[in-house]
């Protein structure tokens, strides 16, 4: 088990005083103006009440940003985010104050050291939903097995990009002996690798929550022996060379502001010149680079530079061996959001060999 990194979670917030308080029978539109002043409000008697005004909050925000663009839906998030992160809830003993509310084992997990603080009912939300994840565990069609994600985790809820990796592991005929999984999230990359026969798979990341669940996931058991881990940048520790390396990174550019989880979403500027200068010293004449992608950013206009093609052109450190395309799915009925370029969304496995 590893035991010397510290776990990333909401940070407690400390008692507050005097807060206004959100019951069923408040008036909406005050309690409304009070969080666009930057004003906290309390939910301090049903757990329905911070869904109430969380729904009222949405609606109010549909009338005032538009949501129809991939950036409009962006600001709208964010717009979101902010005005929410105003909702407080109350927790004494690791258990919520309200009543009728979840019983969400990460308080006590996580918790253990404080008695009495506030969380934004957004982190309440959230950690009420990793807690489900975690306890039930969820399916995925590349693993025989359930995993069981670690909150503060990325793990998939599209599954084409899977597939394609899946695919290539089964008509691979080259040496099994290691692979380096970069970024390895809740180890989704790492378990189909070892299923399909590699004897050693190295996996790192920079969110210490991936590295302490996929940790725990795997315990004592023979995965523990054949999946290494290391919190750390990019490659971390590992600096031998292996004829597989396997990256799946985030799909869209983003600012240098960036949360752990955002880090599996938004990449910065460097992070692919970077990672491509490491991986030229890490894979073995013969080895093979997997880099799992999408057009997404191109089709949403959000940039038109797509980094492996900039990197085959400009870097004289790779060529393309080959890239399979998969299509996606269209977005759920279910979805409120205006996803119309999923008509023409494509995931994407680049495997590269050295020059």
């Amino acid at each position: 088990m590893i035991t010397n990194i510290k776990v990333n979670k909401p940070s407690p917030l400390k008692i507050r005083e005097n807060l206004k308080s959100y019951t069923k029978g408040s008036n909406i539109d005050l309690t409304i103006q009070e969080l666009l002043k930057g004003n906290e409000v309390l939910i301090d008697v049903f757990f329905s009440d911070g869904i109430k005004l969380v729904k009222e909050l949405h609606e109010y925000l549909k009338l005032n940003i538009p949501n129809k663009s991939f950036q409009e839906q962006r600001d709208y998030r964010s717009t979101y985010r902010k005005l929410s992160n105003l909702i407080l809830l109350e927790v004494i003993n690791q258990k919520l104050c309200v009543k009728k509310s979840p019983k969400i084992g990460w308080l006590k997990k996580l918790y253990s050291e404080n008695d009495h603080f506030f969380l934004t009912f957004p982190q309440i939300q959230g950690l009420n939903s990793a807690w489900q994840w975690y306890e039930n565990g969820i399916s995925l069609p590349v693993l025989r097995n359930k995993i069981h994600p670690y909150y503060g985790t990325y793990f998939p809820t599209r599954f084409e990009h899977l597939v394609l990796f899946n695919n290539w592991l089964k008509y691979y005929k080259g040496a099994k002996k290691s692979a380096i999984d970069v970024g390895v999230g809740c180890g989704v990359l790492s378990l189909q690798m070892v299923q399909a026969g590699f004897q050693k798979v190295y996996g790192t990341d920079i969110n210490p929550n991936a590295i302490i669940g996929l940790s725990e996931f795997m315990g004592t058991t023979k995965l523990s022996r054949k999946i290494e881990l290391d919190f750390g940048h990019l490659f971390g520790k590992w600096d031998k060379q292996t004829e597989l390396i396997v990256f799946n990174p985030p799909w869209i550019p983003g600012g240098k502001d960036l949360t752990n989880i955002d880090d599996a979403i938004y990449y910065n500027e460097t992070l692919f010149p970077d990672f491509f200068k490491e991986a030229k010293k890490r894979l073995l004449p013969e080895g093979k680079l997997l880099i799992i992608f999408s057009n997404l950013a191109q089709i949403t206009n959000v940039t038109s530079e797509h980094p492996v093609e900039t990197e085959l052109v400009n870097g004289n450190r790779f060529q393309l061996e080959r890239c399979f395309k998969k299509s996606v799915k269209s977005a759920s009925s279910k979805t409120k959001r205006d996803q119309n370029w999923r008509s023409s969304e494509e995931v994407e496995l680049w495997v590269l060999t050295s020059n």
